[in-house]
């Protein structure tokens, strides 16, 4: 795909809108040609014939041509460089959902999942709509009458948004009673919302004891402020649940008397595809708790325990506990106390997810020896990564090495985030040579707050600059010369929205090493450093 970025941008600069006749079938070429290419996504998907790709390539530049040219016939904008940039993220966004549908012969597939989301669409009762508030048993009555009808084809119900009573949760009693055998998901998240503690409980009860043998596949708890005592009113509920999918804890008071409880409770996690435990305060001990639900959650595909006050020792659990998930697809981990020995530990587990797709790891205190390890162990996985978070791991030029090398492997990225670390100059130019080339998916970029100066910056905008579908490159709170300032903005002056904000951007930033170096008299021109800095070399090995 680079060739098409290379030559579509090239044309495009000599020609905005609208393209030449030979500019649109180039573009239908180099899809084309992309189509039928062998490649990591072909590898997992299925390679397109010729004539399939053809055909989908003529259709996606009609669409995209379309929907530019609405554009600018709408709102003209003189060169016309906004529709050229509507026309690339189209193709772009378009030439992606292909790749990643394969051969037509999945059509048949297809078409059976539309038609799944649109009846799970229509079998959910949902309540959660309009403003949060207490509900009577006047109102609950009201409410949920729907579900009273005889025959009705509800198999989901979401009361969140709602805080029931105990009044409210009596009526509610007799009707989950009437329809619990039919019900495949429950969300009861945020429903005892300013109840005092005793009623919330007791409210817990009454649906615990309703929704008891439930062959639940979704089960949403979060944000009732459970703790120990609140899961444990739920576990009449939870310890019938033998073939849940998804079970959602976020914001729920687990500490690691309430995680020790979760894991007693649900008898089995073999089929849990989703586990969130996102904004709880588990610890090292609840997740010691968590880690043994994960050695049993073998199909496990969506791992969160973001902020959940877990440091080395609960960090070493998890990241051992995670390698028997061998399908995990995303991995959420962001702030905690993890340091660099849970970062070495979670590394020697990353080699077991081959289809991991996103991967969140900012704020862990890993430094530059658990960024290093980690970042070794994507390069030789996960080929079809498409979102790296590293940002706030104190990670510096010495670390951006090995991290570069990962991110130059990864070409199916689409969002890369390294903000609030120590990357200066030379990190930002590694990462910068690291995506210049290939990349064709990439739209973010996040370096802010690196202690970047002119050269950094002016690289990584020349870097992303002409990438089709580019969305975002963040390099604000950096120290970038005023002249720098104006050379980014140039460089993006077809493009301003690309570019953002540089109100915290402070050209008088500190750098203790370029003091220490200012009174020893060896303080290099900027211009000289860049051209010092472009020699660097990325280890691929």
């Amino acid at each position: 795909m680079d060739s098409v970025t290379q030559s579509f941008q090239h044309r495009m600069s000599v020609k905005l809108w609208p393209p030449i006749q030979s500019t649109r079938l180039m573009l239908v070429e180099r899809m084309t040609k992309n189509f039928i290419t062998p490649s990591f996504i072909s590898r997992k998907y299925g390679l397109l014939n010729k004539e399939e790709a053809e055909e989908d390539a003529k259709k996606i530049e009609e669409m995209a041509f379309a929907a530019a040219n609405q554009h600018h016939e709408k709102d003209p904008d003189g060169d016309g460089s906004s529709a050229v940039q509507i026309y690339a993220k189209e193709s772009s966004r378009l030439m992606l959902e292909v790749l990643k549908r394969g051969p037509k012969t999945q059509e048949d597939e297809e078409v059976k999942t539309v038609d799944e989301g649109s009846a799970a669409v229509a079998n959910l009762f949902d309540i959660s709509g309009g403003r949060r508030e207490f509900i009577s048993g006047e109102e609950a009555e009201e409410l949920l009458k729907p579900l009273k009808v005889p025959g009705n084809s509800y198999t989901r119900i979401c009361f969140s948004n709602r805080s029931f009573g105990l009044d409210a949760a009596h009526v509610a009693e007799s009707i989950l009673l009437s329809i619990k055998g039919q019900l495949t998901g429950v969300d009861l998240s945020d429903c005892v919302a300013g109840r005092p503690e005793s009623e919330a409980l007791e409210v817990m009860g009454i649906f615990s004891l309703a929704l008891e043998g439930c062959n639940l596949r979704y089960l949403n708890l979060s944000n009732n402020a459970l703790g120990e005592k609140g899961v444990r009113a739920f576990g009449r509920l939870l310890k019938t649940q033998n073939i849940l999918e998804e079970l959602y804890l976020i914001n729920d008071g687990i500490s690691e008397e309430a995680a020790r409880a979760v894991c007693e409770l649900i008898p089995s996690t073999e089929k849990l595809k989703v586990l969130h435990f996102h904004n709880n305060m588990t610890g090292d001990e609840g997740a010691a708790a968590i880690a043994e639900m994960l050695k049993q959650s073998h199909l496990l595909e969506d791992f969160r325990c973001s902020s959940t006050r877990v440091g080395l020792e609960g960090g070493v659990a998890l990241a051992e506990a995670l390698g028997s998930c061998s399908h995990l697809r995303k991995l959420d981990l962001r702030d905690n106390m993890f340091g660099v020995e849970a970062g070495i530990a979670l590394s020697k587990s990353l080699f077991a997810f081959a289809g991991l797709t996103e991967v969140y790891l900012s704020y862990l205190n890993l430094e530059d020896e658990g960024a290093e390890a980690l970042a070794n162990a994507l390069k030789e996985s996960a080929p079809s990564l498409e979102v790296l978070d590293m940002a706030g791991n104190d990670i510096t030029a010495k670390g951006a090495s090995s991290l570069s090398a990962c991110i130059m492997a990864k070409q199916f990225l689409t969002n890369l985030n390294l903000a609030e670390n120590e990357l200066k100059d030379e990190g930002a130019i590694l990462i910068a040579k690291a995506i210049e080339d290939g990349h064709d998916q990439l739209n973010e970029v996040d370096l802010s707050t690196n202690a970047i100066r002119r050269a950094g910056a002016r690289l990584l905008a020349q870097a992303v600059v002409h990438k089709l579908g580019f969305k975002s490159l963040n390099i604000n709170g950096n120290y970038i010369s005023d002249e720098g300032i104006d050379e980014v903005k140039d460089i993006f002056k077809s493009l301003p929205d690309v570019l953002g904000k540089l109100d915290e951007n402070d050209p008088e930033g500190e750098d203790l090493d370029e003091d220490a170096r200012e009174e020893d008299g060896d303080v290099e021109d900027e211009d000289e450093l860049e051209s010092k800095l472009k020699g660097l070399e990325i280890k691929l090995e």
